[in-house]
């Protein structure tokens, strides 16, 4: 407990005692401060730390490119980060695209049903085949924006996407 001790002399003569002669009483706080420590030890040791997030993603093999995969035009969509959090979109490559250009929206409304729909039309038209997304980060794009797409793409339950470079051809589109 907190002791209150006050170290006034007693002295035969009564005198007038002015503010600055009265002694300050002491107050003893050893008690208060060994329960502060003993309080935070315990909210420290019992909290939980947030855990990492992180993104699965499957890095390719370090080993020789032998010869280039080839793919469908019919199954790639194009995802183009642009800078001002623009993203241009269009499906097939970059020399013979099958639809022009377009801008879309982040977020569920814009890029999910993008993502939804598209993966829907490519099993039509592909005999099941799952769709492939290409992530192209321009170099005006912010992480985020990065973040934001792989994100759209999970949630969309698309399992087939990369991570790659904007060609020239594609500059001028975004």
């Amino acid at each position: 407990m907190a002791e209150l001790t006050n170290n006034s002399k007693v002295e035969g003569k009564k005198e007038r005692r002015s503010i600055r002669n009265r002694p300050m009483p002491k107050v003893d706080l050893t008690a208060m401060v060994d329960l502060a420590f003993l309080l935070i030890t315990f909210f420290m040791l019992t909290t939980s730390l947030n855990t990492p997030n992180q993104l699965d993603i499957a890095m390719p093999d370090k080993g020789p490119i032998t010869e280039p995969i080839l793919l469908s035009e019919d199954r790639v969509l194009n995802l183009l980060l642009g800078e001002n959090n623009e993203l241009t979109y269009y499906r097939g490559t970059a020399d013979s695209p099958k639809t022009s250009p377009k801008k879309v929206a982040y977020g569920k409304l814009g890029l999910g049903e993008l993502l939804a729909k598209t993966a829907v039309e490519v099993k039509h038209a592909t005999n099941g085949q799952d769709i492939i997304i290409l992530i192209k980060p321009g170099e005006g794009s912010i992480a985020r924006n990065l973040v934001d797409a792989v994100d759209a793409v999970q949630r969309a339950s698309i399992g087939r996407y990369m991570i790659t470079k904007v060609n020239d051809v594609e500059k001028t589109m975004m």
